[in-house]
């Protein structure tokens, strides 16, 4: 944990950046500002399971032991590799001395999943295993505010399909077919891989509410066409509840403020910028918040390292 002269000296650094003439990055290529941040994302084996040969294996397993496959699936880097081609999304303020600032974060384009390009599902998991994966790979949970932008801005909007209601919910049956429902709506849309895409899934969100109530996963979005989102803000689930309707969406831990590299972390800290970013203010000590509710990273790290020597 950073002492405080040391935090203070960070947030000094992150008062000058805002203080520097504002830098547009509208301008650039369309993934100019982000196309690195996603190669922390180890390559995807060539013997990794496809996404179908996943989804069979998974079924036959009991909640427990599924989610113990799709972390150490997710954490080999078992991915598609559009996923890791980050897409920017923007949001602008001003300062309380007038002056405007425009932060830049990088989101993956579409919900995680577990596959190759070809064959993938967007697969839900617990909280612990979805901040497991994000602190890993140096990705951040996104907040209800960067869910609501993600929305707004992005290239694809899909309709909500929900399913029925019941104890199926939480099956891999359930998460397969809602999986080939959002695959059949995309080709209707003609759309390919790769786009920005929101409003097919709810979305696990970092929150203050973590705190507050701890042992329980936030989640948030499915939004409808009006923009309006189907779930509210919820901490009604364990945090190890997963239905079909939950998705875990990256969120880079570098953002861009007037186009200078800023650790997100920083501006959700900051009171004078984290409603840029947050609909209900600072954060405090995001990346103690992101530990807490990973579940022990360490022993998932050590998990996946000892299955690499026994192979």
């Amino acid at each position: 944990m950073p002492d405080t002269a040391t935090r203070g000296a960070a947030f000094c650094v992150l008062a000058a950046l805002i203080g520097f003439p504002w830098v547009s990055v509208a301008g650039q290529a369309r993934n100019d500002v982000c196309e690195t941040l996603g190669e922390s994302i180890p390559q995807r084996s060539a013997i990794s399971e496809e996404g179908s040969q996943f989804a069979a294996e998974a079924a036959r397993l009991d909640g427990t032991e599924r989610e113990a496959l799709i972390r150490k699936q997710l954490l080999s880097g078992n991915i598609p590799a559009f996923l890791k081609r980050l897409e920017p999304v923007t949001f602008e303020g001003s300062r309380a001395d007038g002056k405007r600032v425009r932060v830049t974060i990088c989101v993956a384009p579409d919900y995680l999943a577990i596959g190759s390009d070809d064959d993938y599902l967007r697969i839900p998991m617990g909280l612990d295993t979805a901040a497991a994966v994000a602190e890993r790979f140096g990705f951040v949970l996104p907040t209800r505010k960067m869910v609501d932008a993600i929305y707004d801005q992005a290239q694809v909007r899909l309709k909500p399909q929900p399913m029925t209601p019941g104890t199926a919910m939480v099956s891999t049956d359930y998460f397969v077919r809602h999986n080939n429902g959002i695959d059949e709506q995309r080709a209707h849309e003609g759309t390919s891989d790769g786009r920005l895409m929101a409003g097919h899934k709810k979305d696990l969100v970092l929150t203050n509410r973590l705190r507050e109530k701890p042992g329980r996963v936030a989640i948030y979005g499915w939004h409808r066409k009006s923009g309006d989102p189907i779930q509210p803000l919820s901490t009604v689930h364990g945090a190890a509840y997963a239905d079909y309707s939950h998705g875990v969406r990256l969120v880079s831990k570098v953002a861009y403020v007037n186009g200078k590299p800023t650790p997100i972390a920083l501006i959700l800290e900051d009171s004078r910028l984290a409603d840029l970013l947050s609909d209900e203010g600072a954060i405090p000590r995001v990346a103690g918040l992101m530990r807490d509710i990973s579940g022990a990273v360490r022993t998932a790290n050590r998990s996946v390292s000892s299955s690499d020597k026994d192979s």
